[in-house]
């Protein structure tokens, strides 16, 4: 390598290694956003941990220890559930069933969505009607019932509802990087781009996906957040993995046990309350990526 390309090389890292360091300075201005943040690393380091700590075993239901619908105790912090396990045990193990489809999902989803909207404003004519109105088909029709359908029509498991959520949750993903692609490409160094003879893939790989990332990066966020909440509902109406423990199985097997009318809160509550503080964290997480990536968001809200 020459001595030209090693300094053009160096001086590009050290625009990224700046822009990096100004984008965590803006990010950690949103006391919203650090919140979430630390809130989701913490979700996430107990689900991975979640076997260093926890025997498997304790959830079994034939070497159950406790007694059924046992009220919160010394031992059993958050007490137990129709079969005698652990509420709390099943909680935090349950946060990786629902961690993995929602990212999963997430990235099916957005993999979709990003190729759809680039293709659909970069090619334009045809491909765009065409693409557009497969769009538009899976718009009108309500993916979580969508979802449900795929769900009882597939193999009831983990994979099937990561399939059923992500290929139903992409056009709202499409519709934005279609928009932003559609505002790039109006730029006029694509023009000079295109008369020095870069073709489509040269374009779109150096030129239009760089550009939308940031967006997709905020996108996928709130995207994370929606299929954690897809997965708990299709689980919580029995079309999830029957062997496996998620916060939305968690959900239904109360509601079907009779812990309502026991009044056994300590089953509901711990899987609900995770529910809706991961998804929180992620929206508010995803808000300040907004806030970071859209100057016209952060002035609106100093205005």
């Amino acid at each position: 390598m020459s001595e030209p390309q090693r300094s053009a090389r160096t001086i590009t890292w050290q625009r990224r290694r700046a822009s990096a360091a100004a984008f965590w300075h803006e990010f950690t201005t949103n006391k919203g956003g650090l919140v979430g943040l630390g809130l989701l690393a913490l979700i996430v380091l107990l689900s991975v941990l979640a076997p260093w700590f926890i025997d498997e075993a304790a959830l079994d239901v034939t070497k159950a220890t406790g007694t059924p619908l046992q009220a919160p105790s010394w031992d059993y912090p958050l007490g137990t559930d129709v079969d005698g396990r652990s509420v709390l045990l099943m909680t935090f193990w349950g946060a990786r069933v629902s961690l993995l489809v929602g990212f999963a999902a997430t990235v099916l989803s957005v993999f979709i969505g990003t190729l759809v909207g680039i293709a659909a404003a970069h090619f334009g004519g045809w491909v765009s009607g065409l693409l557009l109105r497969f769009t538009d088909f899976f718009l009108v029709l309500p993916s979580l019932v969508l979802a449900m359908a795929l769900s009882a029509v597939l193999p009831r498991g983990i994979m099937t509802i990561i399939v059923a959520v992500g290929v139903t949750s992409w056009p709202t993903t499409a519709r934005l990087v279609r928009a932003q692609t559609l505002t790039i490409e109006s730029r006029p160094y694509i023009e000079r781009a295109r008369a020095l003879g870069g073709g489509h893939p040269h374009i779109i790989g150096t030129h239009v996906l760089p550009a939308v990332m940031p967006l997709v990066l905020a996108n996928t966020t709130l995207v994370v957040g929606n299929s954690i909440i897809a997965e708990s509902t299709l689980s919580f109406l029995g079309l999830g993995d029957p062997n496996a423990i998620s916060w939305g199985s968690m959900l239904q097997t109360a509601l079907s046990s009779g812990a309502v009318t026991a009044n056994a809160w300590w089953y509901i509550l711990p899987p609900g309350l995770a529910i809706v503080v991961i998804v929180l964290s992620f929206t508010l997480v995803g808000r300040a990526l907004e806030m970071v990536l859209n100057p016209r968001l952060k002035q609106g809200g100093r205005a």
